[in-house]
């Protein structure tokens, strides 16, 4: 008998199993959840996918019947694998979240956050909005169970998501929520390495003083490498000195850290300098200069304008000068009548000689 024949004897047991008669009032739904997992075995070793996933979930409906929460949380997550096989990566979120909620009604809560884990690996690259979801409830139930490493694990997959999506403002709060994870377990080198990861998260979002105040915090965390390497890139950006931030940027601790956070330091907008004075002899705002259209056609009305200035500057040079001579002729033709008396002894003779007569 082949298994894909094994599979339908199976799946016809189930049926059997689930008829009700005068004296059997209730379905068996123990049995035929039995008989449907063992019919979905068959057809995933002949690799009959579709087949596998629709008996899987009949044996979930008879687990949950029966209150079988983790036998039903099981099926859930083997539905998980199927839709991958099948490329159908739309309904595993759902399927996901419904195996964690029968986990923690059975009381593992534990499994319910390795299922989200999971499933989240598999649709991190084709949906990534939903494996943020399945990740942070992922940290929120193990953080609930007093295991903060666990949840730091699964917070730092979320931070590097967002930081993958370009979503800075959210990876920086899941940045500090790793940290403070860390700190619960004094994890002080994890601490410094996500106070490097804040930094450059902060100068992404283009806030520097945010950065400056991420370093002040948990500065204190970093080895010397580290804090030299934050204090350049930070003096880097104060100064607008865009060599001194590469030349940080490319320290060989940033090179080495995750693959998101490197290229995060790698794409990272390097400063760039301002003037808020502008240089001497440069006019702020000023218009340029004015250019006449007849720029090429002022030579011919140039010249002639600088003879004619030219010949009336001539003259009247000319003007002045004969005016100057006609005054000197005039001068020199009408002397000034002498003030001289005349002579005293002329004046006796006349007097003398009309005394005679």
């Amino acid at each position: 008998m082949s298994k894909i024949e094994e599979g339908n004897a199976h799946i016809r047991n189930a049926e059997k199993c689930l008829k009700t008669s005068l004296i059997k009032w209730r379905p068996d739904f123990d049995s035929a959840a039995d008989e449907y997992s063992a019919a979905a075995t068959c057809f995933r070793v002949v690799k009959n996918h579709e087949q596998c996933k629709e008996c899987l979930m009949l044996a979930a409906k008879c687990y949950k019947e029966n209150r079988s929460w983790f036998q039903a949380a099981k099926c859930y997550e083997q539905v998980v694998l199927c839709l991958r096989e099948l490329n159908q990566l739309s309904g595993i979120p759902k399927l996901a979240h419904n195996a964690c909620s029968l986990y923690q009604q059975h009381g593992s809560p534990e499994s319910g956050a390795t299922v989200l884990d999971k499933s989240g690996k598999i649709i991190e690259q084709t949906l990534p909005d939903q494996a943020l979801e399945l990740y942070s409830r992922a940290a929120e139930i193990v953080l609930g169970e007093d295991s903060p490493r666990q949840a730091a694990e699964y917070m730092s997959k979320v931070a590097r998501l967002l930081v993958k999506l370009g979503k800075y403002d959210q990876a920086a709060d899941a940045v500090r929520r790793e940290i403070g994870m860390h700190q619960q377990i004094d994890h002080t080198p994890s601490v410094g390495r996500l106070a490097v990861v804040l930094v450059l998260v902060q100068l992404a979002r283009g806030d520097q003083i945010a950065a400056e105040k991420a370093f002040k915090e948990f500065g204190g965390y970093c080895e010397a490498p580290e804090v030299q390497t934050l204090e350049m890139l930070l003096q880097a950006y104060d100064s607008e000195d865009a060599d001194a931030a590469r030349s940080a940027l490319n320290s060989p601790f940033i090179k080495h850290m995750d693959i998101e956070y490197a290229k995060l330091a790698r794409t990272l907008a390097l400063p760039q300098q301002e003037y808020a004075v502008p240089p001497a002899g440069v006019r702020a705002n000023a218009a340029p200069s004015y250019i006449s259209p007849n720029v090429n056609n002022t030579a011919g009305p140039a010249t002639v304008e600088a003879e004619v200035n030219q010949g009336t500057f001539s003259s009247s040079k000319m003007n002045s000068t004969d005016v100057a001579s006609a005054a000197e002729s005039n001068f020199d033709s009408n002397p000034e009548p002498s003030q001289s008396a005349p002579p005293y002894g002329n004046e006796d003779e006349e007097d003398y000689e009309g005394g005679l007569c």
